[in-house]
């Protein structure tokens, strides 16, 4: 006799106790949404849903500015109200800044307000460098939007949207200042039982040179003995941290300047969905071309990059790189401009750089993803960092090549760039 279930299931699906009663199986459930028949066999895995009430989504986007790309950001609202998260975070530089020129700025923010203000969710700001760099944008700041560091709980998840620029970049490069840890501390401490805390900031503060001077490792102390997750821009490369066995982030861009050369070099313009569970957040990232409305049709939008002046022509440049004839996946190649009246004494400028493949290729880039190298001629360094950065403190990690190729004042590689042609280079290194 075929055995007929009828199953109430809340989004949790909570399995209750299973009776038998006159050859019926029973399962109870807190609540009902989900009603189907259960047989002998059945076309499903499982009926526990993945859905439990206290799991909530949510999206960061980073960086839009620092050389911002034509119709990248604006097009990022319309693919997030697609995704339709609970609500979208910044890790900051929102507009170009950069100037004091308050009519310029009342500008860019108008502009930038513009395309968030089309989102169908709230949309919480974080301060970035160029959005607070001097005195004159940070008053800009607090007319606009009051606080540059604040917090919120929601569904016992505490989130910390701080300012790594306290109070502006030109007073103190990259740094929490006194009255901002003492937020942060009482922030913490008037909530000490939440599930998970979500910290916010700009700049990657545990990578720079001096990370005693910037108040990092007094917010790191005041985290220890609690779960959290850590999310920053600035760099516009992807990278994963752990530090007091805890995960940062460091995100690409969503529209930044960047040659956006794929994953392998961390370049990409994207949106992190994070799913917060009661176990902790899980995290994908989702690049802005891969998200599409059902009809495959994107909007156009108005949005303008900035205008790049001085720009030289360039020229298809790549080869092939060699260490006692084998190649070197991975290698970082950088080409740096030869002068005349080059300064010995000065680094000359670093002009394009590429990563060499699996047999050992490489395609040089300059401006955008494998356009090639302005005409002229240049110093060749050759590193390979394993890992190329460190997941500590973001620092290259040991070179497994001969050290005299990775500065220009030791390398003896040459090469040089030909207008109008194709350019391919046979770089042999030795021990």
């Amino acid at each position: 006799m075929q055995r007929v279930l009828i199953a109430s299931l809340t989004l949790a699906f909570v399995v209750g106790a299973i009776a038998l009663s006159g050859g019926e199986q029973k399962q109870k459930t807190e609540n009902g949404d989900l009603q189907l028949s259960v047989e002998e066999r059945n076309p499903w895995t499982n009926l526990r849903l993945n859905d439990d009430p206290a799991t909530f989504h949510f999206a960061i986007v980073s960086d839009r500015t620092g050389g911002h790309r034509a119709r990248i950001f604006s097009e990022a609202v319309d693919r997030l109200n697609l995704m339709q998260p609970s609500f979208v975070v910044s890790v900051g530089d929102l507009i170009e800044g950069y100037t004091k020129d308050q009519a310029q700025l009342a500008k860019e923010w108008k502009e930038f307000q513009t395309y968030v203000h089309r989102l169908q969710m709230p949309f919480f700001y974080v301060p970035g460098n160029h959005d607070v760099a001097n005195l004159v944008e940070a008053k800009e700041w607090q007319e606009r939007f009051g606080r540059r560091y604040y917090h919120f709980v929601y569904r016992n998840v505490l989130f910390l949207l701080l300012n790594s620029d306290d109070p502006a970049e030109d007073e103190a490069k990259g740094k929490i200042g006194k009255e901002q840890l003492e937020f942060i501390q009482k922030a913490l401490s008037d909530n000490p039982k939440v599930n998970w805390t979500m910290v916010f900031m700009h700049k990657p503060l545990w990578s720079q040179e001096k990370i005693e001077t910037t108040g990092w490792l007094d917010v790191e102390k005041a985290l220890q003995g609690r779960p959290y997750t850590v999310f920053v821009g600035h760099v516009h490369r992807y990278q994963k941290f752990v530090r007091q066995g805890r995960n940062y982030y460091q995100l690409a861009t969503t529209g930044g300047g960047s040659k956006v050369r794929g994953v392998p070099y961390g370049e990409f313009d994207h949106i992190v969905w994070v799913t917060m569970k009661k176990e902790g957040p899980t995290l994908a990232n989702i690049l802005l071309d891969g998200i599409y409305p059902e009809d495959l049709k994107v909007r156009f939008s108005n949005e303008e990059g900035v205008n790049v002046y001085n720009r030289k022509p360039v020229y298809p440049a790549r080869g092939q790189v060699l260490f006692n004839g084998a190649p070197v996946p991975s290698a970082w190649v950088s080409l740096y401009a030869v002068s005349k009246d080059m300064d010995p004494k000065k680094l000359p400028p670093r002009v394009a750089d590429a990563m060499v493949d699996s047999d050992g290729t490489v395609v040089f880039s300059t401006y955008g993803a494998y356009d090639g190298v302005p005409a002229g001629e240049y110093i060749v360094t050759v590193a390979l960092n394993t890992p190329r950065f460190d997941e500590t403190m973001g620092k290259p990690g040991p070179n497994k090549l001969p050290e005299k190729y990775a500065a220009p004042k030791t390398s003896d590689l040459r090469v040089e760039v030909k207008a109008g042609q194709a350019n391919v280079f046979s770089l042999n290194l030795t021990p």
